[in-house]
């Protein structure tokens, strides 16, 4: 379904509630505004196929333009609002989006993605206007509120970077059926899964433009549940949120697992969580320990699942499962398994390898990249992709994730790729060499470290370290930003020139042996 069903069912029911400032955004409201912003990029040219992004902060007006992609039959990107104008402006012109809504809130970023983007020629802002953006509401004035005549639905192409540094568009093929024919496959499983309906309530801690959060989200609303947005996690917000709106349902990543978990006895024991029926996570490993903590102070609602955004497999695994399990990620639902070696061949139950879902056909392609599509394909099944990722099977055919293929650094959920903070840094006339790894972080899972071999003549110290970090941030996302630098006065490369990181990171996990990478 999607909200022009349910505005007819319950009108003034809440779609979305900001939990901040405890605004709605009713389902007849969401029906109205997504019908207008359909029928202006209709009327601006864009048809069936085409692309759009969104770059904003966690805002009501976000599930505006979401639903007028998908019931416009348009690709919709969402963007990290983090990112810099150039990084940003990448991904709207590499995807050639033809509009881009933004907000005030990053209007100062906003302002200087068209120069990077120079062919997406509608530019539309929430919340006011600036930068050569026209005002969204004003905007959508002019426009009537029915649905288009034809209404086949979109979808999202939403980017996951390499280790080349570049974000790569995941393309996948529309359907072929109109919006009012279902769901989609997200609220499928929710359905399946978790329970979730139109009395579900659901809370999302985290950033929507991440492709869990708003695949949920956007699920949620097909299904006629509310959706609870926070604009930004904070653990005891969290929970008051679970209390004042007797959340139902929610997903989190296992650093706010351990945020939570650090709050003292009377802040956790103040709000009454007993709505809350399924609490959902993904995104990065949980570690051991903090999930037992979790059952015990929530009880046996913790279901995990692993996947991602390219949707080429799924993994779920239920509460007692876990509990039987430790450290699993769960059963094949969506694919076959295969645990293979470098060279593809299949390895035995219990022996770690590369982690390859098998479908039909492959679910996906990367946009304008045919080799890093090939890259993520088996080297003798095309019909085989993997993510990155190494992992075993026990003999019941439960997956657990024992290392990445890559070098990929998971912090607090958010996916960071040493290739891209290393190009950041190679310039700099004071470093010589540079090598960025994930290092242990107790609250985050992982965090950002440079180590890096001075320039001849010049001292690491804390001045040094001090500079190349106010670099970074000059260049990059803040998040993507080496938290800590140390100084080498060589770094561990063979004689062909490749960097042998592995011998770094291992050295900071305390680790020894071989591993895959």
């Amino acid at each position: 379904m999607y909200p022009g069903h349910w505005a007819k069912v319950f009108p003034d029911k809440p779609a979305a509630v900001d939990a901040a400032s405890g605004q709605v955004r009713t389902y007849q409201e969401l029906d109205d505004r997504s019908n207008r912003l359909a029928r202006l990029l209709r009327h601006k040219g864009l048809r069936r196929g085409d692309h759009i992004c969104v770059f904003m902060e966690n805002n009501l007006a976000y599930f505006d333009v979401v639903w007028a992609a998908f019931r416009s039959g348009l690709y919709v990107t969402t963007v990290n609002r983090y990112l810099t104008a150039e990084e940003a402006g990448y991904i709207v012109d590499n995807s050639e989006s033809k509009a881009l809504v933004a907000s005030m809130a990053v209007a100062e970023t906003a302002a200087r993605i068209p120069r990077h983007a120079p062919s997406c020629g509608l530019l539309l802002m929430a919340d006011g206007a600036a930068g050569g953006f026209d005002e969204l509401d004003n905007a959508l004035a002019g426009y009537p509120a029915e649905p288009l005549t034809e209404q086949p639905t979109g979808g999202f192409m939403l980017y996951s970077s390499g280790t080349t540094g570049r974000p790569k568009g995941i393309l996948r093929q529309l359907p072929e059926t109109s919006i009012d024919d279902d769901g989609g496959p997200v609220a499928g499983l929710q359905r399946a899964l978790w329970g979730f309906d139109e009395n579900a309530v659901y809370l999302s801690p985290a950033p929507l433009y991440h492709s869990a959060p708003i695949g949920f989200c956007h699920s949620v609303q097909a299904l006629g549940g509310t959706v609870v947005m926070l604009r930004r996690f904070d653990p005891v917000q969290a929970l008051q949120a679970i209390d004042d709106h007797k959340v139902t349902h929610s997903q989190w990543v296992p650093t706010m697992f351990t945020r939570m978990l650090k709050l003292t006895d009377a802040e956790r024991d103040g709000f009454d969580l007993s709505s809350h029926k399924v609490a959902i996570h993904a995104a990065a490993p949980c570690p051991e320990e903090v999930k037992r903590r979790m059952f015990n102070w929530w009880g046996p609602i913790l279901y995990e699942y692993y996947g991602g955004t390219e949707m080429n497999g799924f993994t779920h695994c239920g509460p007692a499962e876990w509990l039987a399990r430790p450290g699993t990620v769960g059963k094949a639902i969506l694919g076959t398994i295969h645990v293979c070696g470098e060279d593809g061949a299949e390895l035995p139950n219990g022996t770690p390898g590369i982690v390859y879902f098998e479908l039909p056909q492959m679910p996906f392609e990367y946009l304008k990249d045919a080799q890093k599509t090939k890259d993520a394909q088996h080297p003798l099944h095309a019909n085989w992709s993997a993510l990155g990722d190494v992992g075993r099977l026990d003999d019941d055919g439960y997956l657990y994730l024992t290392d990445r293929a890559t070098f990929m650094i998971i912090s607090g959920g958010v996916n960071i790729y040493p290739q891209e903070v290393e190009d950041a840094l190679a310039l700099h006339p004071k470093i010589a060499d540079v090598a960025v790894i994930g290092v242990p972080n107790e609250e985050m899972g992982e965090e950002v470290k440079a180590v890096v071999r001075p320039a001849p003549g010049v001292t690491g110290d804390a001045a040094l370290e001090a500079e190349i970090m106010s670099y970074a941030r000059e260049r990059i996302a803040h998040y993507k930003c080496p938290k800590s630098v140390d100084f080498r006065a060589e770094l561990p490369r063979l004689p062909t020139g490749k960097l042998y990181k592995r011998l770094l990171k291992d050295e900071y996990w305390g680790k020894t042996g071989s591993r895959i990478v």
